[in-house]
């Protein structure tokens, strides 16, 4: 997969969001007939941040492609804007769904009004939303994670990988999604060392705030956490988790990514000797899969969780120093079957 800079990708987004406009004249659905249930193939919409954060978005993407390759379907991507309301992202949406593509997905909490109100409007269309399940329309599939038991073996890692017994948490909205992520590791790292320093930091209290897409802020919470002898540091951040990372390489000391495996991710590669691990949830899963059940007819709705049980969630391995260390993963190995037989039970706030 190709990634781009996040300069080229602001360009590529006005170029994506100029030529999806262009195309409203030229549907191939008509809009008052609800939609076709057949379609042309699968329509994403990202997050803020867009594509290229190595993260959530990326992992989007990747979903995105393989529909495309191994479905034999077309697709069209487009960016969000900075600063965008809510009616941009109706905009979007049913520019989507007017054009033929079936599914149509929003990627992350922030679609949740638009597609209840475009949903409405093409009752044929399968949509999708990833991290929301406040939809419960007929025709939509809320796509949703357990992303607190993924971050709880990220505080296990954690607490175990520390020198300093203190470690750090940055979240990059305070809102209830990412309280999930903190009190998933918080509640993990305890399970080590009751006596462990914590520390935590939002980094806006919304998103228009860019809490997701602004790498300098998490930089410098991440220099704000190592100065007070943090030396493990776990982002949920999005793209402002790089700033983070960024961080943790420059002064040598662990970083802990989040949705994809950031170490694999190539524009990541010159810190990745500093990230341990990456809390993971299968957003490309969730995307291939939402498009090959309306491909075969049987479109996925309602409620799709992925747990630690379905492998929708896990933690990365791909550094070997992470994957080598035998205390580490006993101690992430009881943690897993914990977690999956029901004697761990997982806090999400």
């Amino acid at each position: 997969m190709r990634r781009v800079s996040r300069i080229a990708v602001a360009g590529v987004a006005t170029a994506s969001l100029a030529v999806a406009l262009s195309a409203c004249g030229g549907s191939s659905t008509d809009a008052s007939s609800g939609g076709s249930a057949k379609g042309k193939g699968i329509g994403l919409a990202y997050d803020i941040g867009g594509k290229g954060d190595q993260s959530f978005n990326d992992a989007a993407f990747a979903g995105f492609q393989k529909a495309e390759t191994e479905l034999k379907i077309g697709g069209r991507d487009i960016e969000p804007q900075d600063g965008e309301s809510d009616a941009d992202k109706v905009q979007r949406l049913e520019q989507l769904a007017k054009s033929g593509y079936n599914p149509v997905i929003g990627v992350g909490f922030v679609y949740a009004p638009a597609i209840k109100e475009v949903a409405a409007k093409y009752p044929k269309i399968t949509f999708g939303i990833i991290d929301d399940d406040q939809d419960k329309a007929a025709n939509v599939a809320d796509m949703v994670f357990h992303e607190e038991e993924a971050s709880y073996l990220a505080g296990v890692a954690a607490a175990k990988a520390t020198k300093k017994d203190h470690i750090g948490f940055i979240g990059g909205v305070d809102i209830p999604l990412i309280h999930k992520f903190q009190a998933g590791y918080v509640q993990g790292a305890k399970s080590v060392n009751p006596k462990i320093k914590i520390e935590s930091q939002y980094l806006t209290q919304t998103p228009q705030e860019g809490g997701f897409a602004s790498p300098d802020k998490g930089k410098d919470a991440a220099e704000g956490q190592i100065d007070a002898g943090a030396d493990v540091l776990y982002a949920a951040a999005g793209l402002s988790g790089q700033g983070v990372i960024q961080s943790a390489a420059a002064h040598k000391v662990w970083a802990i990514g989040v949705d994809s495996d950031q170490y694999k991710q190539d524009a990541l590669a010159k810190y990745k000797d500093y990230i341990l691990t990456s809390a993971t949830k299968d957003v490309a899963g969730a995307v291939f899969n939402l498009a090959k059940s309306v491909q075969d007819g049987k479109p996925a709705t309602g409620v799709v969780r992925a747990s630690l049980a379905t492998g929708g969630v896990g933690l990365a391995d791909s550094n070997p120093a992470f994957k080598n260390n035998a205390d580490l993963q006993a101690a992430l190995k009881k943690a897993e079957a914990g977690i999956k037989d029901g004697s761990i039970k997982v806090k999400t706030s």
